[in-house]
């Protein structure tokens, strides 16, 4: 079991990983952007504007410092918004070296360039850090890890030596880690999610129920699994933890962001007033416009990501929206383009 791990990036998620495997023995280094969040943390011992409540172990060590923070591990988790990896990562390259293993926390696709996280990583560590780079994924709200609420999650990368060392530094009794090396499904499934969570939200304003949400969760996970399985995912991949798991909890829980964006939407509100009553990142805004582009690139049909692309960006009302969705050309159930038939079947 690896011990000592450095976090890039003092959101909630970043900090609950911090507590939770500090409370577990792991050695922690928790690094902030600004000088006086680390001023603060270190006198209350509590990161309030994202974990109000949560007491920050005094194991975790605190620094802005990102030479301090680089060499006091060899694998560093890097919880940083998606749109903003790129940068935090150019500045951790001067440090890296062949020891080290490099995480992303972060679920969502890079706009400009359309690369999903690790992706980024690898173009901009280069090789060196070719077969050191790996993701966490899965349906793990940052405020149920910090309070030690039990939480699976999968750990991907190429090869599975680094998913198993990753998986052995972030597992404990209440954060239970599976290894996967289909990192492209992980990657899409668990960044698509959180637009299909802002779906779940907008019918949850607008009042259309249960039912309603039901057939989001499900049809979107087969848009999702069309994309993925066009960039060369698995199709299990979408049955699992960064799948149908993380898109259950994502769109059914009071935590997730995304939902309640759209939630907010839903109620009439317009996508400016809610980002701006919001301090935490809802990371479904942003890949939203990253699918609707990959969607158009490969030639996958995703309906329910082209909707909520329509809401937040064409100013289309979500009635219409749903009466377009439900007024589509009827199809079988498992309908795939013909250029996916053969991928699956021979899965």
């Amino acid at each position: 079991m690896s011990s000592s791990l450095t976090l890039f990036g003092a959101g909630s998620w970043g900090t609950a990983l911090a507590v939770h495997l500090a409370q577990a023995g792991r050695d922690v280094t928790l690094w902030a952007r600004r000088p006086a969040a680390v001023k603060r943390m270190r006198r209350t011992r509590e990161n309030a504007p994202y974990l109000p409540d949560v007491r920050i172990p005094s194991a975790v060590r605190l620094t802005s410092d990102v030479d301090t923070a680089a060499s006091a591990a060899d694998l560093w988790a890097v919880a940083i918004p998606s749109q903003h990896l790129r940068s935090m990562v150019k500045r951790l390259r001067p440090f890296l070296h062949d020891d080290v293993t490099v995480v992303s926390l972060a679920k969502g696709i890079e706009n400009d360039t359309l690369l999903t996280m690790s992706q980024v990583l690898r173009e901009v560590l280069g090789p060196v850090a070719e077969h050191h780079i790996g993701v966490l994924y899965g349906p793990s709200h940052a405020e149920e890890v910090a309070e030690g609420r039990p939480t699976t999650v999968v750990a991907a990368a190429p090869e599975e030596p680094v998913a198993e060392r990753v998986q052995s530094t972030f597992m404990t009794d209440r954060l239970r880690v599976y290894v996967n090396t289909d990192v492209i499904g992980v990657e899409i499934a668990g960044s698509a999610k959180n637009v299909l969570a802002i779906a779940a939200g907008i019918g949850d304003g607008v009042g259309y129920g249960d039912n309603a949400k039901a057939a989001l969760i499900t049809r979107g996970i087969a848009e999702i699994r069309r994309l993925g399985l066009s960039m060369g995912a698995q199709p299990q991949t979408f049955a699992g933890l960064a799948g149908i798991g993380d898109l259950i909890v994502t769109c059914m829980s009071q935590h997730s962001r995304n939902r309640y964006l759209g939630e907010q939407i839903g109620q009439g509100k317009t996508l400016e007033e809610v980002l701006d009553g919001m301090e935490m990142v809802a990371e479904g805004v942003r890949t939203t416009q990253s699918l609707h582009d990959l969607a158009e690139k490969y030639a996958v049909e995703m309906p329910i990501t082209e909707a909520v692309y329509a809401i937040l960006f064409e100013d289309r009302q979500p009635r219409e929206m749903v009466e377009q969705l439900m007024t589509r050309s009827a199809k079988h159930e498992n309908w795939l383009p013909d250029a996916l038939q053969g991928s699956l079947s021979e899965s």
